[in-house]
């Protein structure tokens, strides 16, 4: 559905109620010495008006007032502003109260309803906080117009309503989205308001609503939205027959079904939209042939039968067209040429293809074109140069490669126009320049290269800006005269030099996006006095010095992190009491303590510190302060003592990482209130303690990384239902743990047992902003930094402890698992065939312990397998030969002295054989039974996992996300170091301590 289908539905319905705010007996155009207006309604006006305060925030409103004209007392009521009388009595017949900034609740005993005589109501765009509609309007039995849109009504609609039987117009739309109307109320509207004409539900929740009652609306109906109310079933056919019918709006009914009729259409039908609905359309002669009134036509993701679009060309009458989402393919039909009354065309997120054709020649009316989301390639249509009207053009998400064409010069009426996401690989060029009525350009993710051209500066109409994932290297000289822009978005290019001071001028920018570029110096001081601005986003260049004090209260996120600042937090930052984002990691010389004031911000959502020079304590308050506060990363810095220990009940932390510090102690208990936990990581400290088994109970915790701590005893096993079920990483390697390994856990880890095919990262939802999670791991031999964790990794790591006993069948269960590393323990017996099962496996260590036999046949079908480690064990016998295993060389083996066969010299006896243990464990547990495989997923990258998982972006654009999996693998974060490793001696397990 087109948002300009909405806003033109809601600009009516207002249209529709002024139009009738004027009857002939009205006193607006009445002058007289004599007041009209009796006390007590006059009275009644004022209280009902005096009970709303006005509003602390004027901007949430949707819109603003005209100019305010004063209610006085002693005046007559009849002159008033939105005031109507009836010339003969003097009683108040009409109050239009729309858009007047009313805020609070809307009580049943307001002075309002003492209004007996009124014929039209308007108190839409107003915010009632959530209110009921009280069963009070039942009284205005007068009324013939009564709107209440977009005016944050709540609850049921009262059967109340449907009393006033002389009702003409009826609009409840775009309410809080929790206002209900079941179906005794319904049937009753539809029963007594046999005059109505116009009914305006969109939004409102009729999910219980049988579609065939909408027949029993009275016959007069001519308006009829019902956008996104929830309605589930077969529509009959008979209401797209109705004479009088002239809008209908069913959009977002994804429930809907039914069939479109092919014959008998009303001829009074000019507005349909039935996007979003399973309605079936048949793409036939028959079936299109008769829209001949129809002139706002909108079909987005619909349930068509065939797909000839040529059909619509014939509908010459059409002013709007809207096909998105409906997976078309081929080309654009030229036949769409002959609409030449078209002012917009929506063919969004289809599979059109080729060239766009020139079929613009004479769609001179044309204001809206929009096709971003489709496979266009090549250059734009010299067509465009016709389209004078054009007011937004949207061509994102395609294949263009040719050069910008000259010719977006002559359509000086464009207000958006977007480029994002193509390939355009030219300097952006000077004739954009002269698009003055532009408030909107977007030319993100292209190959833009050289300099924004000075002639942007011209632009000043512009409030979002959008150059980021370009080559850009400079910035227009004249930038500060854009001063209507509230959104710069210059990320991702190869901007150099200092940050120039003309950006402070631009006072009523909301948002600054310089990150991941080549800026150096300080950060200009003026930058933290700019009134308006609320995210500040520098992380990620080159810059140094001191973070100067914040002068202005506005800001709620800041992201300096990855630069080479240094010195304290200056403490003004902990005064900027709205900040939900604080971001400084990896400034290696930013340094001091955390002050015990960071708590003070109660909107905290996420506090990242890690990878710098922080020292002293943590401020125990870190755990409590706020409820919510997601994300709490200080790892990497050089604080000591204990982590926080009190976790308040009730708390939204989702991400918590203290690692790399020297922090002592036990872990606290009262981390069982993170309910929300996906992520614990406190690994490299000096945490002392048995296995925090209560971890357990956090039902969403997907990470537990306690690495290289002083942890001991044994793992006992669940005591609650689902224990780790979702747990994918789970790392407890270099502790003195002890006993046998914990069986019934590897039982539990369900998320293991199936392979997840999603390519996204783990992250924080539902904040502000996304938060990408991030973790060093021990990965195939080196130390890796995973600056974002794809959601499909999985790694069992309990290397370097004192485990004991055998190798569990169980493990084999586990079929998602990319790494397995059992090494540096005193495990005994065989490895366990069931292991081959494990067919997204890319690295396996179980070496220096104490295993015996023969390596499993099995672990030849391990295709994936690129890291194969067995050394120093006691294995005897060949090695297995094929696939992956002609791969490894004599460090996979070495040490264990009853090995023979490739890749070393020793070399089998004649006719020897490899007789696998047996095993019960079955292949095809249905349990277990996994779809499609990883290998389905790796394909494209093979064996380079490492690449896709620890880099790549991904980037959430308006409405529908856009990929960009960069796979390039950075050294920098990569920060690879080679274990150690000591050729121990087999004997004792080879434990490294």
């Amino acid at each position: 559905m087109m948002g300009s289908s909405l806003l033109l539905a809601q600009f009516l319905c207002l249209l529709l109620f002024h139009s009738h705010s004027q009857p002939a007996h009205s006193s607006s155009n009445f002058s007289s010495s004599v007041q009209l207006c009796p006390r007590d309604q006059s009275l009644a006006l004022l209280q009902f008006k005096n009970s709303f305060p006005m509003p602390s925030s004027p901007s949430t409103f949707p819109c603003y007032p005209p100019e305010k004209v004063l209610w006085k007392e002693g005046t007559d009521c009849c002159t008033w502003d939105g005031v109507t009388c009836n010339i003969k009595t003097g009683h108040v017949i009409g109050l239009d109260l729309g858009c007047s900034m009313l805020y609070g609740t809307l009580h049943s005993n307001s002075t309002l309803f003492s209004l007996h005589h009124l014929q039209k109501l308007n108190l839409s765009y107003n915010d009632f906080n959530r209110s009921v509609i009280s069963s009070s309007f039942g009284q205005f039995l007068h009324l013939t117009h009564l709107n209440l849109n977009s005016s944050n009504f709540a609850g049921q609609v009262p059967p109340e309503i449907s009393h006033l039987s002389r009702l003409v117009s009826l609009g409840l739309s775009s309410n809080s989205g929790e206002l209900m109307l079941e179906p005794i109320s319904f049937n009753k509207l539809a029963q007594n308001l046999t005059q109505l004409r116009e009914l305006y539900l969109g939004g409102v929740n009729m999910s219980l609503v049988v579609p065939s009652s909408l027949m029993n609306l009275s016959s007069s109906l001519s308006y009829l939205q019902l956008w996104r109310c929830g309605l589930k079933g077969d529509l009959p056919d008979n209401l797209f027959r109705r004479s009088n019918l002239q809008w209908l709006d069913l959009w977002s009914n994804e429930g809907l079904t039914g069939s479109f009729p092919q014959y008998n259409l009303s001829n009074a039908l000019s507005h349909l939209d039935l996007s979003h609905t399973r309605i079936s359309i048949h793409l036939e002669p028959d079936s299109i042939s008769h829209l001949k009134s129809v002139e706002q036509l909108y079909l987005s993701g619909c349930n068509f039968v065939g797909s000839n679009l040529d059909l619509f060309g014939n509908l010459t009458q059409l002013i709007e067209l809207g096909l998105a989402g409906n997976q078309f393919g081929g080309q654009i039909p030229f036949s769409l040429g002959k609409l030449k009354q078209l002012e917009h065309l929506d063919l969004r997120n289809n599979n059109f293809i080729g060239p766009i054709p020139d079929i613009f020649v004479n769609q001179t009316q044309l204001a809206w074109l929009r096709l971003s989301d489709n496979n266009f390639q090549g250059h734009l249509p010299f067509s465009l140069r016709n389209l004078k009207q054009l007011s937004r053009l949207q061509l994102s998400a395609n294949n263009f490669t040719s050069q910008i064409l000259n010719e977006f010069s002559n359509l000086t009426e464009l207000t958006e126009l977007d480029l994002s996401c193509n390939k355009f690989n030219v300097q952006i060029p000077f004739s954009l320049g002269n698009l003055k009525k532009l408030n909107s350009l977007k030319l993100s993710f292209n190959k833009f290269f050289g300099k924004i051209p000075d002639s942007f500066a011209n632009l000043t109409q512009l409030t979002w800006l959008d150059l980021s994932y370009n080559r850009l290297t400079g910035l227009p000289h004249q930038i500060n005269r854009l001063t209507g822009l509230t959104t710069l978005f210059l990320s991702n290019n190869q901007l150099i030099g200092h940050i120039p001071s003309l950006l402070t001028r631009l006072s009523d920018l909301n948002i600054l996006d310089l990150s991941h570029n080549f800026f150096n110096g300080t950060i200009p001081s003026s930058l933290f006095c700019m009134p308006s601005l609320h995210y500040l986003l520098l992380n990620n260049n080159l810059l140094y010095g001191h973070i100067s004090p914040f002068l202005c209260n506005s800001l709620q996120y800041i992201n300096f992190s990855h630069n080479k600042l240094y010195g304290q937090i200056p403490p003004s930052v902990l005064k900027l009491e709205h900040l939900k984002v604080l971001m400084l990691s990896s400034n290696d010389k930013l340094i001091g303590n955390i002050s015990s004031v960071i708590c003070e911000l109660k909107f905290l959502e996420i506090l990242d510190l890690s990878n710098s020079g922080f020292s002293g304590f943590i401020p125990q308050c870190l755990g409590n302060f706020s409820y919510g506060l997601s994300v709490l990363h200080l790892g990497g810095n050089n604080l000591h003592g204990n982590i926080p220990s009190i976790y308040s009940e009730g708390n939204s932390l989702r991400y918590l990482n203290f690692n790399g510090n020297k922090l002592k102690g036990v872990i606290p208990p009262s981390i069982i209130n993170c309910v929300n936990l996906e992520f614990l990581d406190l690994s490299n400290n000096m945490i002392d303690g048995t296995f925090p088994s209560f971890l357990e109970t956090l039902p969403k915790l997907k990470v537990v990384i306690l690495r290289s701590n002083k942890l001991h005893g044994s793992l006992k096993g669940p005591t609650v239902k689902d224990a780790f079920s979702k747990l994918q990483i789970f790392d407890l390697s270099n502790n003195n743990l002890s006993g046998p390994l914990p069986t019934e856990y590897f039982n539990n880890f369900k998320a293991i047992m199936s392979v997840d095919q999603d390519m996204d990262y783990m992250r924080t939802h539902n904040l502000s902003t996304a938060y990408v999670y991030s973790v060093k791991l021990a990965w195939k031999g080196f130390e890796v930094e995973f600056s974002k964790i794809q959601i499909a990794l999985t790694i069992l790591d309990l290397s370097c402890n004192k485990f004991t006993g055998k190798i569990p069948e169980s493990l084999g269960k586990l079929k998602s698992l990319i790494q397995l590393n059992l090494s540096h323990n005193s495990l005994i017996g065989y490895i366990q065939p069931s292991l081959g099962n494990l067919t997204n496996l890319e690295s396996l260590d179980l070496s220096s312990n104490l295993l015996a036999g023969r390596i499993p046949q099995q672990l030849v079908d391990l295709k994936y397998l690129q890291v194969l480690n067995l050394s120093y064990n006691q294995l005897e016998g060949p090695i297995p030969v094929g696939k992956q295993f002609n791969t490894f060389e004599n460090g996979s083996y070495e040490g264990n002295l009853g090995l023979c066969g490739f890749p070393l010299q020793v070399k089998c006896n004649k006719g020897e054989e490899q007789q696998p243990p047996p095993s019960n464990f079955k292949k095809e547990d249905s349990m277990f039974r996994e779809g499609l495989g990883w290998k389905a997923v790796a394909m494209g990258y093979g064996c380079g996992f490492v690449v896709g998982v620890s880099i790549g972006y991904v980037v959430f654009r308006a409405r529908k996300p856009a990929w960009f999996v960069k796979m390039v693998e950075d050294s920098a974060h990569q920060n690879a170091k080679r274990l150690r490793r000591k050729n121990a001696p087999a004997r004792n397990g080879g434990r490294r301590h």
